[in-house]
Order: C-alpha cells, then sequence, then structure tokens
C-alpha cells in the first residue's frame, strides 16, 4: 500500500466544499509535507482539470463515498492516497459502531448486521437510529441502565453532543422542529462514562513504511467555550500491533488496542468494498452508571485527522533514523493565541471555524530518552 511511483503528484483534496479554512490549510501543510517525506512533488490542491490523467497520490480530509466519486479521483486502492473509501456514507460515521433495536428498525442501505454482531463485545452498550420513529423505543431501551449520550452520526470533535438522563428530557429533543431531520441522517445513542480517559489505536500505511501506534487524546475549549479535541499524544513503532504489543504498556492500554484490532478485522469481514490506509480508532474507558469500569471502541478515522500530522512527523522520524524503533509524537491544538513552543512544528496559525483563532502544531519526543 504504497505510493512507490516516483512520478506519483502528492495533492490535498478538501472534499467538503464548506470545509473551514483550518481544515482546507492543515490538509495543503500535511500533503506538502508528506511529499517532501516521500521525495514526491506536490501538487497543491486537488483541480479535476488541471489534475486530469495524472497519476496522484490523494490526501483527502474526508472517507471517500462511492465508486463513482473514487474513480473520478483515480483511487484504485489504498496504495493512491492516505485515507479511506467506503462503499456507503454511514460505513465512515459513528453509526457502524452499534446495532439497531430491532429487526423492524430502519436502516441504510448495505447496512452490515454482521458488522455490529462481530464488535459487540468491543463496544460501550448503545443503539444507531436512522428515523424518528425509532428514536423514542431506542432511548427508552438504553435509559433502563442510566444516562445516554446523543451522538449525531457526522459531527466530529465531539461537537453537537448532549448528555440525557431521562425520557422527559429526551421527549424534549424529539419536540424541536429539526427532530426528524436529525434522526433521519444517523444518530448514535450511547451510554454515557464518568472519569473518562479515550485512546487512540491505529495503522498508517504510507510508502514502505507501516506505523503503529497507541496513545490518548484530550478536549480543550474552543472559542466559544465548547469542549472540543485539542490533542493527542502518541506511542509510534515501525511496524504491525505485535511490534506495538511487544513493547511495556499498561493493561488499559493493551485493552484498547485488542478491542480496536477486533473493530478493524470487522470492517474488512463485513464491508468488503472498504479499504484504508489510515485507520484511526478512538476507545473511550471510564465508569458507568453503576460504577463498573468500561472500555469501548467509540468510533474510526479511515481519513485525516486531529492525529495525522503526529503521524506524519513520526514518519519523518523513521526515515531519518530507519533503526528506530518507536517515538513519542504528540499534535497539539489550541485556540490561545501564544508564540509556538520550543522545538514544536507549525502545522496551522489563523481563524477557525468558530473563532477567530487556532493553532496546530506537533512536537516529537525520543521513546527511550
Amino acid at each position: 500500500m504504497t505510493p512507490t511511483n516516483r512520478k506519483k503528484l502528492v495533492v490535498a483534496h478538501s472534499v467538503r466544499p464548506e470545509a473551514p479554512r483550518h481544515e482546507v490549510e492543515t490538509n495543503r501543510a500535511l500533503a506538502r509535507w508528506l511529499a517532501q517525506i516521500l521525495g514526491l512533488k506536490y501538487g497543491g490542491s486537488y483541480d479535476p482539470e488541471l489534475h486530469k490523467g495524472q497519476d496522484l497520490y490523494l490526501l483527502p480530509t474526508q472517507t471517500l463515498v462511492g465508486a463513482a466519486a473514487a474513480r473520478q479521483l483515480g483511487v484504485m486502492g489504498p496504495e493512491d492516497l492516505w485515507g479511506g473509501y467506503v462503499d456507503h456514507d454511514f460505513i465512515c460515521t459513528k453509526a457502524i459502531s452499534h446495532g439497531l433495536l430491532n429487526k423492524n428498525a430502519h436502516a441504510p442501505q448495505g447496512w452490515s448486521s454482521l458488522f455490529c454482531e462481530r464488535v459487540r463485545s468491543v463496544v460501550l452498550d448503545g443503539l444507531s437510529v436512522f428515523a424518528l420513529d425509532d428514536a423514542r423505543p431506542a432511548a427508552e431501551h438504553l435509559l433502563y441502565s442510566g444516562p445516554i449520550r446523543i451522538k449525531p452520526v457526522h459531527a466530529c470533535a465531539g461537537r453537537g453532543q448532549e448528555v440525557i438522563k431521562s425520557l422527559h428530557q429526551f421527549d424534549a429533543v424529539l419536540a424541536r422542529p429539526d427532530a426528524a431531520e436529525l434522526f433521519s441522517q444517523g444518530v448514535v445513542l450511547e451510554q454515557d462514562l464518568d472519569n473518562v480517559i479515550t485512546h487512540s489505536v491505529g495503522q498508517s500505511f504510507i510508502a514502505d513504511k507501516v506505523l503503529t501506534y497507541c496513545g490518548d487524546q484530550y478536549l480543550t475549549e474552543d472559542g466559544q467555550g465548547e469542549q472540543v479535541y485539542g490533542g493527542s499524544n502518541l506511542l509510534v513503532v515501525q511496524g504491525d500491533y505485535d511490534d506495538l504489543l511487544a513493547l511495556p504498556l499498561p493493561d488499559d492500554v493493551r485493552l484498547a488496542i485488542r478491542q480496536a484490532q477486533v473493530f478493524d478485522r470487522a470492517a474488512n469481514e463485513a464491508y468488503p468494498g472498504f479499504f484504508a490506509s489510515r485507520r484511526n480508532y478512538d476507545i473511550a474507558q471510564g465508569q458507568d452508571n453503576a460504577g463498573k469500569q468500561r472500555s469501548g471502541v467509540l468510533e474510526q478515522s479511515w481519513r485525516m485527522g486531529g492525529a495525522s500530522s503526529a503521524e506524519v512527523a513520526a514518519l519523518q522520524s523513521f526515515i531519518n533514523d530507519p533503526g528506530m524503533r518507536a517515538i513519542h509524537v504528540s499534535s497539539v491544538e489550541t485556540y490561545i493565541d501564544q508564540p509556538l513552543p520550543a522545538d514544536a512544528i507549525e502545522v496551522y496559525r489563523g481563524p477557525a471555524e468558530n473563532t477567530d483563532f487556532l493553532l496546530k502544531y506537533v512536537t516529537v519526543k525520543s521513546y527511550d530518552g
């Protein structure tokens, strides 16, 4: 799964027409950086006329959906992009993490009950809802065990989520003018945990390198005071999951890695059209309503994400020192205007989607000191 052809052109591709500036500029910065690392030419942002007929290595901001879209971009397999491809839109969202309430519940075209069966033991208690009529019965079923979290399947960085503690509170959500549209687009209802730590586990396949990592992520306040993604701290190895698990890791981290592996294998099995060269999984660990420790995969990211800059920094380090076994890398996003820390690599500085300022940067530290 490599861009081994030296004639390939590395191209950024902001998939969403309405994408905010920071997303577009981060995409370009990482594409430019990756081209430099791989010794390939950087072709700027994708232009269907300018890049028609050229051999591209694409960095899309979103998972590619549908064969027609992939063909138009020249993407035939994982060697053609750093990201992923699915046949149907819902497959690359939070929706696949949970099953439906029953066999009569509405499901999107291409839905796989096999996937839900395979991952049931490695996700939290929850249900996916695709129609307003299915929403209240699903919430009633889950609220018996404690508070639940409403998660619109297309939202990212933790935005748009709400914690619901009673059926009365959920009925208020259903009474909103946009409720029918919200649930028709897909909503995950999932048990809410306390004292949560979110682990990141995944792999990137770039050039002749396989990078496998684990780590944690944390939240920060954006300019509106909302808790959003603030960064990731990763431990990255050259090699596969076995190489990562060969390191001395805490038990909770090992559990997160094993759960991510189950989720990853289930995607390959249940959705045969799927492929990805970047595979990231978020795993939440915390206490449920009864005080019991729980751990489960929240969602997947088969596209560029918040930790992508850290993965590129790790790749750079491994290419600079091929004998290196492992490395610590961190990606940081802060909404506070501040000087760049010493030895940090700036990825983006400028306005954000909902506020005037956002700074993104990466730091690198050796594994063995």
